[in-house]
C-alpha cells in the first residue's frame, strides 16, 4: 500500500491522504517535473485480481482519464495526466484546496436558498457542457462538489469524481451493476434502466434538495435493498425550506425523465433566481465565486471562520452574544451598552485638605523669603 513519500511513476511525490474517490483513495502529491501541487487518485488495489479483470479496471480508468479530459471547465475538477505505476493506474489532476458540500453540509446543517441556488447553477453549467460531449456523471452528490476554502480561488466551486461516468455510446461501460449513490439515483435508474442526461438532472435535484432541508429526498438508509425501493416508488415529502428554488426543484425531481428540464434549463433558471437575490446578472453568476447579497463570501466556505469582530473598550464585557436571524446563518454583535465607568468624585473635605496643605507650603516658602534676606 503506497504511503506519504512514495513517488507515483517516477513524478509525482505523495504527501498525505485527502479523500476517497468513486475508484480509490485520492493523495496531495507534488509533481516533481512541474513543481505544482496536484491531486492523484490510486485505483482499487489490482493485487490477487485476474489479469482479465485488472486490465478492465485499468480501462475504465483509463477512460476516466479521457472523460475527464473531454472537459474543459471552471467548474470541472481538471485531469492532467493517467500514469501508470507497477502496473496500477493513477489519475492526475488539478489540486483544489477546498471542502465538499457534503462536509460544509455536516458543519452547517443547511445552506440557504440563494446560495444552493449559485451553487446549483455553476453543477449544471458544467454538466451542460458534459452532456453536450456527450459524457455523464451518474454520481452528482454533496461528496462529489468541492467549494474552494482559501487563496484567490475562496468561493470556487468545482465537480469532481467522474470516476463511474461512462460516454452516452460507450458499448463497454454497461455491466450488470448499478452504480453510483443510491441516496441521489433517479427513480428509474433504482428500478435498474440505464442513465441518461435526465438521470444526471434528477440527482443534481436531490443535491440541491439535500443543501436546503439538511437530508436526501429519500433519506438515508444503511440497507440498500430498502432505500432503492423507496427511491423506485419516487415518493418524498415536497421541500420546506426552498423558497424561490422550490419550482425548478420540483420540476427536476419530477418521477418521468422526459417531463424533467434539460441541464441548460436548469443552469439558466438558477442563476436567474440567484440573480435576482444577488442583485446580478446570470452570467456573473455562472462566471463568479459564492457570495452573498453583499458579496462576501459566506462563512461556511472558509476552512476556518473568520473570528468575530473585537471592540475593545473600557466598558463592561457582560453584554449579549452574537444573535443569529433568520436560517442562514448571517449574524451581527449587538453594540455594548454605554460604559458606566465615572472618574472618581471628591468631597468637599477631600478640597478643604488640598487647599490647607497648599497654603501651609506659601507660608513656608515666604517665611525662608524673610530669613534670607535678613542675613
Amino acid at each position: 500500500m503506497p504511503g506519504p513519500d512514495h513517488l507515483v511513476a517516477g513524478r509525482y511525490r505523495l504527501r498525505s491522504r485527502i479523500g476517497e474517490g468513486g475508484m480509490g483513495s485520492v493523495w496531495l502529491a507534488k509533481d516533481q517535473l512541474l513543481n505544482r501541487d496536484v491531486a492523484v487518485k490510486r485505483v482499487v488495489s489490482l493485487e490477487g485480481l485476474a489479469e482479465d479483470s485488472a486490465e478492465a479496471i485499468r480501462a475504465k480508468a483509463m477512460r476516466e482519464g479521457r472523460i475527464a479530459a473531454k472537459l474543459a471547465h471552471r467548474n470541472a475538477i481538471a485531469v492532467h495526466d493517467v500514469a501508470l505505476d507497477g502496473g496500477t493506474p493513477w489519475l492526475v489532476m488539478e489540486y483544489l484546496p477546498s471542502r465538499s458540500v457534503a462536509q460544509i453540509l455536516h458543519t452547517v446543517g443547511t445552506l440557504p436558498p440563494n446560495e444552493v441556488a449559485q451553487i446549483g447553477a455553476q453543477i449544471a453549467a458544467a454538466m451542460a457542457e458534459a452532456h453536450y460531449a456527450g459524457v455523464l456523471h451518474r454520481d452528482i452528490k454533496p461528496g462529489n462538489i468541492l467549494v474552494a476554502s482559501s487563496g484567490g480561488d475562496v468561493g470556487l466551486v468545482k465537480l469532481t469524481d467522474f470516476g463511474i461516468a461512462d460516454f452516452k455510446d460507450d458499448t463497454h461501460a454497461t455491466d450488470d451493476m448499478v452504480s453510483g449513490t443510491p441516496a441521489y439515483f433517479a427513480p428509474e435508474v433504482a428500478r435498474g434502466a440505464a442513465a441518461s442526461e435526465a438521470s444526471d438532472v434528477y440527482s443534481l435535484g436531490s443535491t440541491i434538495y439535500t443543501m436546503v432541508e439538511g437530508k436526501p429526498p429519500f433519506g438515508m438508509d444503511d440497507d440498500t435493498t430498502f432505500l432503492l425501493d423507496r427511491v423506485a416508488r419516487a415518493r418524498f415529502d415536497a421541500p420546506q425550506q426552498a423558497g424561490p428554488l422550490e419550482p425548478m426543484l420540483m420540476a427536476m425531481l419530477t418521477p418521468s425523465p422526459a417531463k424533467r428540464p434539460t441541464m441548460i434549463a436548469v443552469r439558466d433558471q438558477l442563476a436567474a433566481i440567484a440573480a435576482a437575490q444577488n442583485r446580478t446578472t446570470p452570467d456573473k453568476i455562472l462566471h463568479g465565486r459564492i457570495s452573498r447579497p453583499d458579496g462576501a463570501v459566506p462563512v461556511w466556505a472558509l476552512v476556518t471562520p473568520r473570528p468575530p469582530r473585537l471592540v475593545t473598550g473600557s466598558y463592561q464585557r457582560s453584554y449579549a452574544p452574537a444573535v443569529t436571524t433568520g436560517s442562514y446563518g448571517r449574524s451581527f454583535v449587538p453594540a455594548p451598552p454605554p460604559s458606566t465607568h465615572q472618574p472618581p468624585q471628591q468631597d468637599d473635605k477631600g478640597w478643604d485638605k488640598s487647599l490647607l496643605i497648599v497654603a501651609g507650603a506659601v507660608v513656608l516658602a515666604l517665611l525662608m523669603l524673610v530669613f534670607v534676606l535678613a542675613m
